[in-house]
């Protein structure tokens, strides 16, 4: 029994699909832990075995991991709950049920940075790595996804590129750095769940191709977009005013602060890109799949009469 965490989400929705196909193939049964079970694809309902509720409540946590042999567990993310508790307070009663039901593997989906200076100060980063920590102290056979930013983070930018051709984060313009597809975190978490040879605890980076500066996503998107796409940095002070603004808790604003200014002194610098990995995601190619449609889309507008 392979038990999926988050499987509405971009990376647990594409982990499902991939499972639903494969896992029979394998001997295995697929069960996920949801919310709202109307929100699941209608075409894996049938499928897969179905526990409503939060993965980070302990009764449901007791339910879901009963008779399973592998968890995929991912964070949903939280603003309004400082970062210790967004990672280790909701991931505590898993932990727990993990070791109560002698669950076998967990893959969990976390960070670049282990090892290194930054990594103590690097806010919702230094959160996650200690969730790992709290998992593996369960005593399962576990592996953290090491993940760098993700191509999709840029989706919350489509209407500012669609209307000013802009789009903005707090990195120096000429930094390189890895960024990841959803997807590619999802086909590396589908091949460790379903081949469970591997023991112990350890980190696998997930990245894409090769790393790539703000600018170079500006020129990529305006090849791609085929308009002129620009990099405007964002001061750090200037996203802590605008997250508050937002009504997001004051911790947890101070740990994407704390992330971001991490990454920009280079966080997720000398990750080691394995040559056994699969193919990766290209930014191109996922300008061309996804960001294209979401920018040349224009959004309805409500009729004013």
């Amino acid at each position: 029994m392979i038990v999926i965490t988050a499987p509405t989400g971009n990376i647990g929705g594409r982990l499902l699909s991939l499972l639903v196909e494969a896992a029979p193939a394998h001997g295995e049964e697929v069960r996920v832990v949801v919310r709202d079970p109307a929100r699941l694809p209608a075409a894996v309902r049938g499928r897969v075995e179905v526990v409503t509720g939060s993965h980070g409540d302990a009764a449901t946590a007791d339910r879901a991991f009963a008779g399973a042999d592998a968890v995929f567990w991912l964070v949903p993310p939280d603003a309004s709950a400082p970062p210790d508790e967004a990672f280790g307070g909701f991931t505590r009663p898993a932990a727990r049920a993990f070791a109560a039901h002698g669950v076998g593997h967990v893959v969990g989906v976390s960070a670049l940075g282990r090892g290194t200076p930054l990594a103590a100060r690097a806010g919702l980063v230094t959160a996650s790595l200690a969730m790992d920590d709290l998992i593996a102290g369960s005593g399962v056979a576990y592996r953290a996804l090491a993940c760098p930013s993700f191509f999709e983070n840029l989706l919350e930018e489509a209407d500012s590129i669609r209307a000013d051709g802009v789009f903005t984060d707090t990195a120096a313009a000429d930094r390189p750095a890895p960024m990841v597809a959803a997807a590619d975190v999802a086909a590396a978490a589908a091949g460790l769940l379903l081949d469970r040879s591997w023991t112990g605890v350890g980190g696998v980076p997930v990245l894409g191709p090769r790393d790539l500066s703000p600018n170079d996503l500006a020129r990529i998107m305006t090849e791609v977009l085929g308009r002129p796409v620009r990099y405007r940095r964002l001061p750090l002070g200037e996203l802590r005013s605008a997250l508050l603004g937002h009504g997001l808790d004051e911790a947890f604003v101070e740990g994407v602060v704390a992330m971001k200014r991490a990454k920009d002194e280079g966080l997720d610098s000398g990750a080691v890109r394995s040559p056994q990995a699969g193919p990766a995601t290209g930014f191109a190619q996922w300008c061309a799949r996804t960001l294209k449609p979401a920018v040349l889309t224009a959004p309805e507008v409500a009729d004013a009469r």
